[in-house]
């Protein structure tokens, strides 16, 4: 939430309080606080007012994702009306709540938070309240709209050649996020999406904690679903990982050259400010290509976890294989490279490879000797080893 809306909202969530004669908070989809409107008729909060789930709320500026679920297992999501909740002291609500659902256009984008009282506010009462919900919901949507106009914006930042091209584009995005701009950002990468076409990417407003989105070409495989996150700090990257999961869950698979239908997303590292946001898609786009090839990576990689994937997805997807291990990567050896793989996986100990691909030892050095006579390379030799591996998990990523 940006400072040219706070003072609006808070004075619609005022307005309720006032209306209603009870303290309203408001909280978007996500359950963060917005506003809270502190009504008392005598000037001072209430004590009663406040239990657990309330306090936290008021005190950190969100709920837990418990108690998330558990208010929208009433069906607030879906309501287009004033949904009562009664109190329930095992979930640390101690008073009954009134939710009146902000939404826009069938969209909900929001919650207006009311104590339930007896006799509590009459329907008269709450009906005028959800005509300002109707504000506040608007309200949203326009702030959210900020965003929603940046994907030609955040395309040309991320597909711009080095040098002044990619200067000025980030210059423009700049311009148009304003004071947003200035903040902590990640980009996720969710790959391959199914569509070019803008109007079938989903709208920033879905997408929790999404700056603004877009799509991106993806080498010969389509394309790619760019999104710009902005961050509460760089060590706390939630709102990322609550993005890409909201995003994989709506991405049709796609099927990929070999292999099942799978779709995959990737986190670049956290930077302040705009300045290195070319790298930040890289890194995102290499962490979704690692997340596709290694599926335990998956399927949210992030860019500083994808280990020896960071230096391999820097090498051109167009690079040949090692001529030593090629003949290895044919169909019909499939079975010694993946002998071969997890062997070096396993740091060469013979017990734990055998175990993990469920064989004999006597199997698996017969395998690792038919390895050495197709390559050429001696196992027993640290260059040849690394060689192998690495040539091995390449393969992975030309096949994703």
């Amino acid at each position: 939430m940006t400072a040219d809306y706070k003072g609006d909202y808070q004075e619609l969530v005022d307005e309720i309080s006032e209306l209603l004669g009870v303290p309203a908070t408001l909280e978007n989809r996500d359950f963060e606080l917005i506003a809270f409107g502190a009504y008392d008729s005598e000037g001072e909060l209430d004590a009663s007012a406040l239990d657990p789930v309330r306090t936290r709320s008021i005190l950190t500026r969100r709920s837990t994702a418990a108690v998330r679920t558990w208010f929208e297992g009433f069906g607030i999501t879906r309501a287009t009306g004033p949904v009562r909740i009664p109190p329930t002291p095992e979930a640390g609500v101690y008073r009954g709540r009134i939710c009146l659902p902000v939404r826009h256009r069938s969209v909900v984008l929001g919650y207006v938070w009311l104590l339930d009282d007896d006799p509590g506010p009459t329907d008269a009462q709450l009906t005028a309240a959800m005509e300002v919900t109707a504000r506040i919901g608007a309200l949203l949507a326009d702030e959210a709209q900020h965003g929603a106009d940046l994907s030609r914006e955040l395309r040309a930042a991320l597909t711009a050649e080095r040098g002044w091209q990619e200067e000025m584009a980030v210059a423009e995005l700049r311009t148009a996020l304003g004071s947003r701009a200035d903040g902590v950002h990640t980009v996720v990468c969710v790959t391959p999406w199914p569509s070019a076409d803008p109007d079938d990417a989903p709208s920033v407003r879905t997408v929790p904690h999404a700056t603004a989105l877009c799509t991106v070409p993806w080498g010969s495989a389509g394309q790619s679903l760019a999104v710009l996150v902005r961050l509460r700090s760089s060590e706390v990257r939630t709102a990322a990982l609550a993005a890409a999961s909201r995003l994989l869950r709506e991405a049709p698979a796609q099927p990929l050259a070999r292999g099942p239908a799978r779709v995959a997303a990737g986190l670049g590292e956290p930077r302040t400010g705009l300045a290195e946001l070319g790298t930040v898609w890289q890194e995102a786009s290499a962490a979704a290509r690692a997340a596709l090839a290694e599926p335990r990576l998956g399927p949210v990689a992030e860019w500083s976890r994808i280990g020896p994937y960071r230096l391999l997805t820097s090498l051109s997807p167009q690079a040949l294989p090692d001529p030593a291990v090629a003949p290895l990567l044919s169909p019909a050896h499939q079975e010694l490279a993946r002998t071969a793989e997890v062997y070096l996986d396993c740091a060469g100990q013979a017990g734990r490879t055998a175990a993990e691909l469920g064989i004999h030892r006597q199997t698996l050095y017969y395998r690792l000797s038919r390895v050495e006579q197709l390559t050429g390379l001696d196992l027993d030799d640290g260059e040849d080893r690394l060689l192998l591996h690495m040539a091995l998990k390449g393969a992975r990523l030309r096949g994703s």
